[in-house]
């Protein structure tokens, strides 16, 4: 090998129409290493990846695979080298068997040109089994949790001989037993020699799996430090420009008297058991539990998208009678669910045109929307939420992960509700925009 380095990205540059998104960006991962990287929402994190597997072409700079130049025009061209990517919103196809989503658009072939289901069967299981899992590989994806679906991403990267492997915050849908597996995976990857970068906002997770870190800002590069060279306070430091003095910020309200929302005995069959609580005006109530132990679901319950079998709702002391979603904002309740992409927004659409999902009938004017109100609260929503966006018309999916959760907070504001549910509200987003949310 030429180069100590498995993959080497020197002076990048890349430009979209009026942002420069990566600025002289340098980064480089050895073989055998897992490289940390970290960088608030809009840091320039997801155009960095996209430049590393062929989605965007770099405008100027070189990337550098064993030492060798390399020009990626597509994802084929990087592929091609050994660099493969495990994407945060994950590719599988839940309908497909695992072997078929393994092995999609790379399948294996008889002499007479059917596909060679036996040997990809028995591959699919041997790669799946070297990372841990012993699983049938003929049972549709779907019928498989998160944390295994993860693996047969993995899988696919091991199976074109990866050198190089980047995991794009690989443990925000993965529960604690979960994380353990994908970490002892990591250290299993390195050990053969390939090369991880492992994006995360999780300080702990770096600090405990990672041999270096490197923090980006503003689309440029930081700096590079040995991970025993870093702390939190450091890292923070590096990756906003300034410290945080105070993670956790508290504004006491004054606590009303009664409570705004209380909930007695719900049931849903088969879900949820004799829950009970209150809420009151002017306080935060935090809800805990493991995977699984029906947090969500509770909420979801309460916001009418799921249907309870019996129990009783009261908001400011009056029972209500929420059937659904529409019943649930008319009586000042918001909900900003832990799918912010799948639930919360519509990607496509414009962030003035996110903002007024959940409340249309305040900015209607006779059969019209009101343009000019629209735009008057979108801006006082970007100003009040530090929204980083070009403009109101910028469409959600091109947005950080930071700046789409506000602009799912926008959207809820709008409806000026009583009570706001905030489920993983800060999940897949950077140390700074966790602050401000």
């Amino acid at each position: 090998m030429g180069s100590e380095y498995v993959v080497e990205m020197n002076h990048v540059t890349k430009r979209f129409p009026g942002v420069v998104a990566l600025h002289d960006m340098h980064i480089d991962v050895k073989a055998g290493e897992i490289l940390g990287l970290i960088g608030e929402n809009g840091a320039g994190k997801s155009t960095l990846i996209k430049v590393l597997t062929g989605v965007h072409e770099a405008d100027e700079g070189e990337i550098l695979v064993e030492g060798k130049p390399c020009k990626f025009k597509n994802p084929n061209d990087s592929s091609s080298v050994g660099i493969a990517c495990v994407y945060q919103e994950l590719n599988t196809e839940p309908l497909l068997s695992v072997t078929d989503n393994i092995f999609i658009n790379k399948w294996l072939k008889k002499k007479n040109g059917l596909l060679d289901y036996p040997t990809m069967h028995r591959k699919t299981k041997e790669v799946m089994r070297s990372l841990g899992q012993e699983i049938d590989p003929t049972l549709p994806a779907g019928s498989f949790g998160m944390g295994i679906q993860q693996m047969m991403e993995i899988a696919k990267a091991v199976l074109i001989d990866a050198k190089m492997i980047i995991m794009d915050e690989p443990t925000s849908s993965l529960g604690e037993k979960e994380v353990a597996q994908l970490m002892e995976t990591c250290r299993d990857l390195k050990k053969k020699g390939i090369g991880i970068i492992f994006v995360s906002h999780k300080l702990e997770e770096l600090f405990e799996l990672c041999d270096r870190v490197t923090v980006i800002r503003d689309g440029e590069f930081i700096e590079t430090r040995d991970t025993n060279r870093w702390d939190n306070d450091s890292l923070i430091r590096a990756m906003v420009g300034r410290s945080l003095d105070n993670q956790f910020p508290k504004e006491y309200g004054v606590r009303s008297k009664e409570p705004m929302l209380k909930v007695e005995h719900l049931n849903e069959e088969g879900v949820l058991q004799d829950i009970s609580f209150e809420a009151y005006g002017g306080e935060i109530l935090g809800f805990s539990g493991l995977v699984g132990a029906g947090r969500t679901e509770t909420m979801r319950a309460i916001f009418g998208a799921d249907k309870i079998t019996s129990g009783k709702i009261y908001i400011k002391g009056k029972e209500v009678e929420i059937k659904s979603p529409r019943d649930a904002i008319r009586n000042g309740i918001a909900f900003l669910t832990e799918d912010r992409k799948g639930q919360g927004l519509v990607l496509s659409e414009s962030i003035a045109n996110n903002m007024i999902l959940a409340s249309f009938s305040k900015f209607a004017r006779g059969l019209f929307l009101d343009e000019k109100k629209i735009s008057e609260s979108g801006e006082q929503n970007v100003k009040d939420l530090s929204i980083k966006a070009t403009s109101l018309d910028e469409a959600v999916v091109q947005l950080s992960g930071g700046n789409q959760q506000k602009v799912v907070i926008g959207k809820w504001v709008n409806t000026d509700a009583d009570i706001y549910i905030f489920d993983e509200s800060t999940r897949g987003i950077d140390v700074g925009a966790k602050v401000e949310v």
